[in-house]
């Protein structure tokens, strides 16, 4: 009957229903004509986020003998033992840069934009950061570092992950560093996470291939979009 009714069993994908369509639409828009500067080499295109890496495994898929259950050994650290990453995804030149320096606030928020400075070869070039709306994103003091270095920051319209890229860096970094490992140390962790960034780094192409930003909006998925 199911069946019939042209009705397939299948995974659901979490949609935030609050994000704006309207205000998605007109940064695509200026999207494109950011992507056009970064096609004439005019500017360095730079992605942002943070993310919380704990020391426990994460779960996930692995081979295992058919009818055995499939098990991995957890050591129960605490939800305080993890790692505090700054990212920055340079999609102009294919390079990724993570940092971590206790809290995510407004002066480690600061510090990491002159990293990013710092670490990006601008060959004449504007460098160019987007990223989301988190109150340590919007704050004075960074505004005003980003001013200092000649940082164009631009926002992400609220409620929209899916426009970042770095966020598949994030889950390309799971996957390879704590999905169904455990690390005895923080130390151990974070020198795993480095060592990846840096494996991946000698691939520009793969990762540009891997995390491709956004350039068109599913009609039909917006309309499920509403903000209050």
């Amino acid at each position: 009957m199911l069946q019939k009714a042209k009705l397939s069993w299948k995974k659901c994908k979490k949609l935030l229903g609050k994000r704006n369509p309207q205000k998605r639409a007109e940064f695509m828009a200026r999207f494109l004509g950011i992507y056009d500067q970064v096609m004439r080499n005019e500017i360095v295109l730079v992605y942002i986020d943070e993310s919380h890496f704990h020391r426990d495994l994460e779960i996930g898929y692995s081979w295992g003998l058919v009818g055995k259950r499939l098990w991995r050994i957890s050591d129960c650290p605490p939800l305080s033992e993890r790692i505090n990453w700054f990212g920055a995804y340079n999609f102009s030149d294919g390079e990724c840069l993570i940092w971590a320096e206790g809290m995510c606030n407004k002066e480690s928020t600061a510090e990491f934009l002159h990293r990013v400075d710092e670490w990006v070869q601008k060959k004449g070039r504007r460098l160019v950061v987007i990223w989301d709306g988190a109150p340590w994103h919007r704050a004075k003091k960074v505004r005003q570092a980003a001013e200092d270095l000649g940082i164009e920051l631009i926002a992400l319209p609220g409620d929209s992950p899916d426009l970042n890229p770095i966020e598949g860096l994030w889950k390309w970094m799971r996957e390879e560093v704590t999905q169904l490992h455990c690390y005895k140390t923080l130390r151990e962790l974070f020198d795993a996470c480095k060592s990846f960034v840096e494996t991946i780094n000698a691939k520009p192409l793969e990762i540009i291939g891997r995390l491709w930003p956004r350039f068109d909006l599913d009609p039909e998925e917006e309309k499920l979009g509403f903000s209050t």
